[in-house]
This record gives structure tokens, C-alpha cells and sequence, in this order.
């Protein structure tokens, strides 16, 4: 009577509250993310039809005639543009009945489809047993990531077809019922791309003799098909081009990442590239194989199919752009035994195959032969030497759970901590964060660059802030900068200073974190990473010209040199850099910040006095070579400070150790425990709790 509700019906346990509670967010984090899978495909088909005919769908220009409709005769490799097999073209021949328009919009909304289907096949091969959470939730992240994926997004560009035999493979290994029919469905594959081939012995030595046979059949009946059809399209491609060798772009291209790519663009040539070629691909056949054959007996099938796709990458003569979606595939393998490098390989794999290689490794010259074949790598590295885990292992479904500090209530009851942020005391792993880094860099510097707003409204806006520096009596530029300027070894310091500094004393404060205070690290780095979001809202809302490019202001660049101010589009974009970003400066607010850290972790008197010298010695740089108005440090302040505050608001207070952890130690020492006071109850959705291993793969 007691737990009843006034209608008079029993009320649900408390437990009962929480898993429907838990059950309602994961249903609308689902919805979520079928929204942002449907916004995605929409965004990419409105991409492929906005483009201007004659740039989009392009490689289906090959079918196209004088009139505008598809041809139907004329040799296929007349002008080597089309590079799939004779089958292929067999296939496509109905096709060329339709019109250019009508083609392009049923081709482009028919590849959709195909993606989406490729998602949901790919999500049922999934090895048993699958968590709710991960049934619930991968379908929709699957097709998410393979839209935004560049392989899809090149196929729906050019028109190709090549989503289509990674689709029969997909189905004739999970959802065919028979070995014959599976093995009929690879073999029509192998005879779109030839390479796919090695699925064959893959299907024999795992047992399923039958569906081999059955894909050599259907190969060589789809062959000899398109021969008796078509024998000069087929003694073309097979004989004279030696199986597609030779068709459509440059064979050193950088979208050919195959190891034949790989070896041309590297200078090799003739005999010795060839006959090296058939070594390595002979190596990466045999070694991807059998790495796919152990992992499909410990019952990783998926992982086995797409280990076997991407040794068929390396191996292909051309492997172009859009036939690399194996390598997004192999994802599904799990990689560490602790949980903190679980994410290392999904993470680049994501990031290898969604971002240009530009993005991700920086632009030096001793890096180039590895951002130029960084999908091939990546591939090469699937199929030979990634340390997926077995199923038989002990950290397979619990890895080394990852420590945290003792949790803390929320700051405000509306405002949650977030997880992600979570105070972690150990050690991150190295290579993602480099990666993190790297690929965050870029994006940044790539809104920065966009951040532009016009010569004229970013002189407005210089001109607003000269003069609110003259009410305060702050308007001190044209001073200092002629000050220093009659003094060459000064204006040679502060040039020096100016341009050397801003990036070496953060990457230096950050490593030095990062190896002997982990703890901290996390908690610097997030509000760092706040500081610098908060600047390009600033870059965006409020473009800026500085001191240095004001017309008759008087102002001596000691840094970029004399200014042509008559060429009209002076200062908007450069190459580079923005140059009207200007407000806040981030040049004042990342020394701001590196001194701060120092002032607040350093053991030392002199240590935290050093720190605070560096903002000071900035601030005078950026005045005393044009570069910022004294109000642009002053913006710079303000978000240092704020990026702090949203870090102690959604990550928690720094946390502390009584101890350094040792080094390497997944686990920490001992915590003092901080607790809650009564005025600020912590909630049980809010709060932070120890990692516990997981059962599921998410």
C-alpha cells in the first residue's frame, strides 16, 4: 500500500526507473543517429547533382554519344577511359539506352541504396553474441561513416560501380543461403574486380570447399561470357592491357594505392618494378591469407573478409580511390589489451578514410612517400601486421580498464559533466594523441583560413578598437613598434620571438605534461582545446585587421616586410594564414595558458616565475611588431580564462595524486577522496564512476 500510486497502480522499483530511463536515451541516441545518417546521404546526394554536367558522374561519360543518349556499340578502351572488366561493360550495355539526366539522377539515388545496404550486411556480419547497445546503434553509424567515407563519396561523384562487388562479396560470405549461391555471388565480384579472387582460397581453406568452386565457376563463366559477346573489348583488356593494367589515370598516380602505385611513384620502372611487384604482392597474398584464415576459424569472419579485401588492394595493379572501402572494414577488429588503446585503430582507420592525408600528417618533405601512400599503408597493414585479438584472449571482451579519479559532482544540477572528459590518471596513448592533435591543428587551421570577412568590415572593426583604445588610453602600437624599430637588435628579438615561440612553448609544455604529469595533461589539454574553440567563434563573428595592415596609420611590419596596401584584396586570404584573424590573439592566449600551467604545477618558485615572463615577453612581441592591438591580448585573456572554466565546469577540478604514478602504470596511486558537499548533491546520471570492463563492443 505504501509503494502504491494515488490511481492505485503499483509503482515501478526504483531499478526498474533507471533501465527504462537507460533504455529511453539509448532509443533517441539511435534516432539521432538515423537522422544524421539520412542528413548525411541527402547531403551527398544534393553534392553529386548540384554539380555542373560534364563534372560530375564523369566516368560514365564513356557511354555517352554525340546526341546526349548512351551509346550502344564502339569498343569499350577506344580512349582508355573505362576501366572496369569486359563483364562489366557487358553488364552496363542495358544501360545505354536512357538518357544522360535521367541516368545520372537513377545512378546516383541506386549507389545510395547500395551503400545503405552495404552498412546493414556489414552490421549483420558482426560476430555473436552482440550487446543491445551495439544491435541498437551500429546500423546507423555503419552507413555514417560509409557516407562520409572517401571512397563512397568519390564512387557517387564519378559514377563507378565499385560498391557493387564489395556488396556480392558481402553477401555471398553473410546472407546467402547455400555455399553454391555465396560462392556464385563472389565469383560475379571477382569478375567485376578481378583481384577479389583471393576470396576463393579464402572460402577453401576455411572449409567451405563447395562456395570456392562455386566462385571460380561463376568468374570464369562471367569471363568467358563477356568474351563471346564482346572478344575484341576482351582481348583488349585481358591480353593487351594485361587484366585492366594501363586503363584510366596515370598508373603513379596518387589515387592509385596499390604497391604497383607505390613502386612507380618511388622511381622504380621496367623489369626490376615489375618483378618486385609480383614479390611483394606474392608476400602480402599469402600472409593476408592466412592472417584471414586464423581469424575466420577464432570466428571473426567479418574481419577475415576484409583483411582478404585489403591484401587484394595492395595487390591489384590499380587500386583507385573508390575501391578502397575494405580498409574501413577491417575496423571491426580489436586492437590492445588496455582500454585506453582500444580507439587507436578505429580512430585512424576513420580518420585515414574520411580525411585527405594532408590532414593528417603534416607537410614535410621526409613524410611524403607516407601521406602519398597512406591508404595503402594502412591497408598493407590489415592484411600483415595489425595484432588484432583472438576471441580466445583474455582482454578480448575485458581489457586493462583505464583508472579514474574519485568522481565529483556537477558544478550546476542543468549543466552534466561530460564523459568523454572524464578524469583519467593515466598515461593517453601517444600515437592517438599525436593524431588527435595533428587532424585538430588542421581543421583548426582550415575554419581559420575561411574565417574571412572582407577588407572593408575588417578595417571597421580595427578602426572601432583604435578608438576605444584612445578613450581608455591604451592606444600605445604606433609608439612601441617605432620604439623597436630604431633599435635592430630588439626589433630582431621580438620578430624572432614573435614568429618561433607561439607553437614551440605549447608543443613543449604539452609533452613535458604528458610524460611526467599525465594527470595534468588531460586537464590542460581540455582547457586548451576550449580556448582555441572559443577563438574561432571571435575569428568569425568579429574579423579584424591588425595595426600592420591599417592604411595611414603609419605601422612598420618587422616581420612580413614592407605592404603594397593599393592591391585591392591586400590582407583578406593569404596562402597561409587569415590575416584579419586577429581578435582574439591566440599568440597572448597560448602563452597566457602555458603560463598559467607553469605557474600553477611547476615545484618551484623560479620555475613559476619563468612561466609568467613568456606571456609578458608575447604581449610586447605582438604589440611591438604590428601584428595585434593591445585589446586583441586582451580577447586573448578572456578566452585562456574562460577555457579553464568550461574545464573545471564539464571536466571536474584538476585532479591530484598523492603520488606520481609510475611510469607505464595503467592503474594509479592512491587518491585522496574529495567529497561532496551536502549543498550540492551529486546525481547518479552526473557522476563519474570507475571504468568497469565491458562485455560488449560498441
Amino acid at each position: 500500500m505504501a509503494n502504491a500510486e494515488h490511481k492505485g497502480r503499483p509503482a515501478k522499483a526504483f531499478g526498474a526507473t533507471t533501465v527504462d530511463g537507460a533504455r529511453t536515451r539509448l532509443h533517441t541516441v539511435r534516432l539521432g543517429l538515423w537522422l544524421l545518417a539520412a542528413v548525411l546521404a541527402v547531403r551527398q546526394v544534393a553534392a553529386v547533382l548540384a554539380t555542373p554536367r560534364g563534372e560530375r558522374l564523369t566516368d560514365l561519360e564513356t557511354w555517352f554519344g554525340h546526341d546526349g543518349v548512351l551509346q550502344v556499340g564502339g569498343p569499350l578502351y577506344e580512349s582508355t577511359r573505362f576501366t572496369g572488366t569486359p563483364f562489366g561493360g557487358l553488364v552496363l550495355k542495358p544501360l545505354s539506352r536512357a538518357a544522360e539526366q535521367a541516368l545520372g539522377w537513377g545512378w546516383t539515388f541506386g549507389t545510395l541504396l547500395l551503400v545503405v545496404a552495404l552498412g546493414l550486411v556489414a552490421v549483420r556480419a558482426l560476430p555473436h553474441p552482440v550487446g543491445r547497445r551495439t544491435a541498437l546503434l551500429a546500423a546507423p553509424v555503419a552507413i555514417s561513416l560509409l557516407m562520409l567515407s572517401l571512397p563512397v563519396r568519390n564512387t557517387l561523384w564519378l559514377g563507378q560501380t565499385s560498391i557493387i562487388p564489395v556488396l556480392l562479396v558481402l553477401l555471398g560470405c553473410f546472407v546467402a543461403h547455400g555455399q553454391r549461391t555465396g560462392g556464385a555471388l563472389i565469383g560475379v565480384a571477382a569478375a567485376l574486380q578481378p583481384t577479389l579472387l583471393l576470396f576463393a582460397p579464402l572460402l577453401w581453406f576455411t572449409g567451405r570447399r563447395r562456395a570456392a568452386a562455386a566462385s571460380g565457376t561463376a568468374f570464369a563463366a562471367s569471363t568467358a561470357l563477356a568474351w563471346a559477346a564482346m572478344p575484341q573489348d576482351s582481348y583488349t583488356y585481358w591480353v593487351h592491357h594485361m587484366a585492366g593494367v594501363g586503363l584510366g589515370g596515370r598508373a603513379d598516380d596518387l589515387a592509385n594505392q596499390s604497391l604497383h602505385g607505390a613502386l612507380l611513384r618511388l622511381g622504380l620502372e621496367g623489369p626490376l618494378e615489375i618483378g618486385l611487384f609480383l614479390l611483394l604482392g606474392a608476400a602480402v597474398a599469402t600472409l593476408g591469407l592466412r592472417r584471414a584464415v586464423r581469424y575466420a576459424h577464432d570466428g571473426q569472419l567479418l574481419l577475415a573478409v576484409a583483411i582478404t579485401g585489403c591484401a587484394a588492394i595492395a595487390v591489384s595493379p590499380t587500386a583507385w580511390q573508390h575501391q578502397l572501402l575494405w580498409v574501413l572494414l577491417a575496423l571491426v577488429g580489436i586492437v590492445g589489451k588496455r582500454a585506453s588503446d582500444r580507439l587507436l585503430w578505429p580512430v585512424a582507420v576513420v580518420l585515414m578514410m574520411t580525411l585527405p592525408a594532408r590532414m593528417i600528417l603534416p607537410n614535410l618533405a621526409v613524410l611524403h612517400p607516407v601521406r602519398d601512400n597512406a591508404v595503402l599503408l594502412a591497408a598493407l597493414a590489415a592484411a600483415t601486421a595489425i595484432p588484432f585479438l583472438s576471441r580466445t584472449s583474455p582482454y578480448f571482451d575485458s581489457p586493462v580498464p583505464t583508472r579514474y579519479a574519485p568522481p565529483v559532482p556537477t558544478r550546476f544540477r542543468y549543466i552534466p559533466l561530460l564523459p568523454f572528459l572524464r578524469r583519467v590518471l593515466s598515461r593517453p596513448n601517444l600515437l592517438l594523441e599525436l593524431l588527435l592533435i595533428r587532424v585538430t591543428y588542421a581543421a583548426y587551421s582550415q575554419v581559420r583560413l575561411a574565417a574571412t570577412g572582407g577588407r572593408e568590415r575588417a578595417e571597421e572593426h580595427a578602426r572601432q578598437i583604435l578608438d576605444l583604445e584612445r578613450v581608455l588610453h591604451l592606444d600605445i602600437e604606433h609608439a612601441v613598434n617605432h620604439a623597436v624599430v630604431g633599435v635592430g637588435w630588439l626589433r630582431h628579438f621580438f620578430d624572432f620571438y614573435y614568429t618561433s615561440f607561439h607553437f614551440l612553448v605549447p608543443l613543449t609544455v604539452l609533452g613535458l605534461l604528458y610524460w611526467r604529469r599525465p594527470v595534468d595533461y588531460r586537464w590542460a589539454r581540455a582547457s586548451l582545446g576550449f580556448a582555441t574553440l572559443l577563438a574561432l567563434l571571435g575569428f568569425w563573428l568579429y574579423p579584424l585587421a591588425p595595426p600592420r595592415l591599417m592604411p595611414n596609420l603609419g605601422i612598420i611590419d618587422t616581420v612580413h616586410g614592407v605592404q603594397d596596401f593599393s592591391k585591392p584584396d591586400y590582407g583578406t586570404l593569404t596562402a597561409l594564414t587569415n590575416q584579419y584573424a586577429a581578435m582574439p590573439s591566440l599568440h597572448f592566449g597560448w602563452s597566457l595558458w602555458c603560463g598559467v600551467v607553469i605557474a600553477i604545477i611547476a615545484p618551484k618558485l623560479w620555475m613559476k616565475a619563468l612561466g609568467l615572463l613568456h606571456p609578458l615577453f608575447t604581449a610586447a612581441a605582438i604589440v611591438a611588431t604590428g601584428n595585434h592591438w593591445i585589446l586583441d591580448a586582451a580577447g586573448g585573456a578572456l578566452v585562456v580564462a574562460a577555457g579553464f572554466g568550461l574545464a573545471h565546469l564539464l571536466q571536474g577540478p584538476r585532479a591530484r595524486t598523492t603520488t606520481p604514478p609510475p611510469p607505464g602504470a595503467e592503474g594509479p596511486p592512491a587518491v585522496p577522496h574529495q567529497a561532496a558537499s551536502p549543498e550540492r548533491s551529486e546525481s547518479p546520471h552526473h557522476a563519474e564512476s570507475p571504468e568497469r570492463p565491458e562485455k560488449e563492443r560498441a
